[in-house]
């Protein structure tokens, strides 16, 4: 081999050095982006990319609730379990299975999603349905929805139809009885 083609193979060899370096280099700096940009993603935003699919929720005070995700809103979500539909406090979800490994950023969100825990409740309301009221202490409330405020919602209960006012604040999740 000539004085050329050693110049070469070593010019060869130091550009193929110089490139694996730049890989391992780019593949840190991507690894360490990535991690940098996953602290902006959300649990919201995980769910958002999850409606359709079937999950399962761990919730504060009710335990495992299983279903479709049909629907998630400002701080509440919606399941379809079988016969009953769920409304979930977001802020009472524990644990989340089943979720798409891809995420939906707030922004674009369709503007429906910024309706909040109190205009579903709402709808329950109106419609006049008996549901369950499961609060994050465990305890639970059977009866009807009158009205819901700002940060709290009626419940008229049991056969003396007394009037319970919930705060949102104890609510972990709302089961239809239809």
């Amino acid at each position: 081999m000539g004085w050329e083609d050693e110049l070469f193979a070593l010019f060869d060899d130091l550009e193929d050095q110089a490139s694996a370096l730049y890989a391992a280099e780019r593949d840190l700096e991507l690894a360490d982006r990535s991690r940098a940009e996953y602290q902006q993603v959300t649990l919201g935003s995980r769910l958002m990319a999850s409606v359709g699919l079937p999950v399962g929720l761990g919730v504060l005070g009710v335990g495992a609730v299983a279903g479709t995700l049909e629907r998630v809103a400002d701080g509440w979500l919606l399941v379809a379990a079988g016969d009953h539909d769920w409304i979930v406090v977001l802020g009472a979800v524990t644990t989340l299975s089943g979720a798409s490994e891809r995420s939906v950023p707030e922004v674009a969100w369709s503007p429906l999603t910024r309706l909040g825990l109190a205009s579903a409740l709402r709808r329950i309301a109106e419609a006049g349905e008996p549901c369950l009221l499961h609060l994050r202490d465990g305890s639970r409330l059977d009866g009807v929805l009158r009205r819901v405020g700002a940060d709290f919602c009626e419940l008229v209960t049991g056969a003396d139809r007394r009037t319970v006012l919930v705060a949102f604040s104890a609510l972990a999740a709302a089961q239809s009885r239809s």
